[in-house]
């Protein structure tokens, strides 16, 4: 039986079930990174993602995605397009008191043209819910950008919980080499 994970009032408990289906893995030998400057444009994207999740700025959330861009949270919750995205971004922060989102690594890589690249990047949050409740996400995201009027912009991202629960780390972890290998994941520690 898996484990129940819920991020934002949201049930996330088919996070592990069906990866393989919408993520593409492609070997690291096989990818090229982005230029320095493109790098340091999508690091920009997202640290002003992860500023106005703490700082509760609708406005300038949507502003890190494109019109048809599609947010993967996982267990079957796919979210498509711009204002799809808002209307469940805004009722999710309503359920929560505060949220502190740190971004802690990532990388870029160039995609299908000069305007498209892939990336990935790890991320924390600490928050307290509406109702009293605190609680930690360690996680990463699988991004997809387009560069639209020279800025890079989110087409697509997918959030990978590792682990969603009490900031004691009582709840499962979703990334035991275990479930990294049943994921498809090649997982050699």
């Amino acid at each position: 039986m898996e484990d129940q994970i819920d991020l934002f009032g949201i049930d996330l408990s088919g996070v592990v079930s069906g990866l393989l289906a919408r993520l593409e893995i492609m070997p690291m030998s096989e990818i090229t990174p982005v230029s320095v400057e493109d790098y340091v444009n999508i690091q920009r994207l997202i640290n002003r993602y992860a500023d106005a999740v703490i700082h509760r700025n609708g406005v300038q959330w949507g502003s890190c995605w494109t019109d048809d861009a599609v947010w993967d949270l996982g267990g079957g919750r796919l979210v498509e397009g711009k204002e799809a995205i808002l209307k469940l971004w805004y009722a999710a922060m309503g359920g929560i008191s505060s949220v502190v989102q740190t971004v802690h690594n990532g990388d870029a890589w160039v995609g299908a043209s000069a305007n498209e690249a892939t990336g990935r990047w790890a991320i924390s949050e600490r928050m307290r819910r509406a109702n009293g409740d605190s609680g930690i996400l360690l996680a990463h995201y699988d991004d997809a950008y387009a560069k639209v009027n020279g800025q890079w912009l989110f087409t697509r991202r997918f959030l990978q919980v590792h682990y969603g629960g009490p900031a004691d780390l009582s709840a499962n972890f979703t990334n035991d080499k275990e479930q990294l290998i049943a994921r498809g994941i090649v997982a050699d520690v």
